[in-house]
């Protein structure tokens, strides 16, 4: 029997790419790959349009480099720009039927070998992937690989069209991965339409936890502490050459007999607020400075403004 061949299409800011996103695919992979009718061939990673305006969403030049150095030790995952080179933010359903139609173009009969490797030095390194499987019989479907908290959105008001879910769902699948403190079998149960179409719904349990996420790197990022072995090394470097997510090295000083010392502060020591403020540049609302009084010796206080013009410079 011949095996529908799956194309695993990830849709997200990766903001930045983590080491958790990477193990999706792997995670679904097997999974899918265990049914016995299905055989995964590709995943592929869509960054968001900058137009989505989500909060601290750098700029998609920088994701898309972050995304290309994340993947380097991935022989089957590859990167698509297509999102991010639109005129504006894209709705998960188009770019599902983009990455699907160009599948399909790709893998057409009626193009000759010729036209093949000339399209092989033009097409994306995705595609050049999945021409690998091409066959007279080859069945390629693209699958949304996400979170449950995806699935359980799609039963907010509002927040998509009846139509899309049955287009995601019907016409391509999801393969849901779990998280810490949800039930998608749940979300699944509760909803007509994820009912309606529940065999093409791949619900895949992680039994070896990890709740890394952009969210938390960002803020790692922002304080100062360490993210190794959360991301690629790669990535780390890229974030910290970029001045990234706020990510200066000794972000917090203090000052002593007119010298500047590195400090890590507790909680206790600074209000956060002002200073996590992506790019503000100011200082906490409650700084010394802002209220016009002198810093005391050892006061730690935030110099980000004066390391972000160094680290520009």
């Amino acid at each position: 029997m011949t095996k529908t061949k799956i194309v695993l299409l990830a849709c997200g800011s990766f903001n930045p790419p983590t080491h958790m996103h990477l193990r999706m695919f792997e995670l679904a992979r097997d999974h899918i790959n265990r049914v016995g009718t299905y055989q995964v061939v590709g995943g592929i990673i869509s960054p968001v349009h900058d137009g989505y305006n989500k909060k601290e969403l750098i700029a998609s030049t920088h994701r898309c480099t972050l995304i290309k150095l994340a993947l380097q030790d991935s022989e089957w995952i590859h990167l698509s720009d297509w999102e991010c080179n639109q005129e504006s933010w894209t709705p998960t359903r188009q770019t599902l039927q983009y990455h699907q139609n160009k599948i399909n173009a790709a893998l057409s009969t009626d193009d000759n070998m010729d036209n093949n490797k000339n399209n092989d030095n033009e097409d994306p390194s995705w595609v050049r992937n999945i021409r690998r499987y091409q066959t007279n019989e080859v069945n390629v479907l693209v699958k949304l690989l996400c979170g449950a908290d995806l699935l359980q959105s799609f039963s907010s008001p509002g927040l998509w069209k009846e139509s899309d879910i049955e287009t995601i769902i019907g016409d391509h699948g999801l393969a849901v991965i779990t998280r810490a403190g949800t039930d998608p079998h749940k979300f699944v149960y509760e909803s007509d339409v994820l009912t309606k179409f529940s065999n093409n719904i791949h619900i895949i349990t992680e039994w070896i936890t990890n709740e890394v996420s952009s969210t938390k790197i960002r803020r790692s990022l922002r304080r100062g502490e360490s993210v190794k072995y959360l991301v690629a090394d790669s990535v780390i470097d890229y974030i910290k050459n970029h001045c990234l997510y706020g990510s200066l090295d000794n972000k917090y000083h203090m000052y002593t007999n007119s010298s500047l010392y590195h400090l890590t502060p507790s909680p206790s020591d600074l209000i956060m607020g002002g200073i996590d403020t992506p790019d503000s540049g100011n200082y906490s609302r409650h700084s010394p400075q802002r209220e016009g009084r002198t810093p005391r010796p050892g006061l730690a206080v935030p110099v980000r403004k004066v390391m972000m013009r160094a680290c520009l410079q």
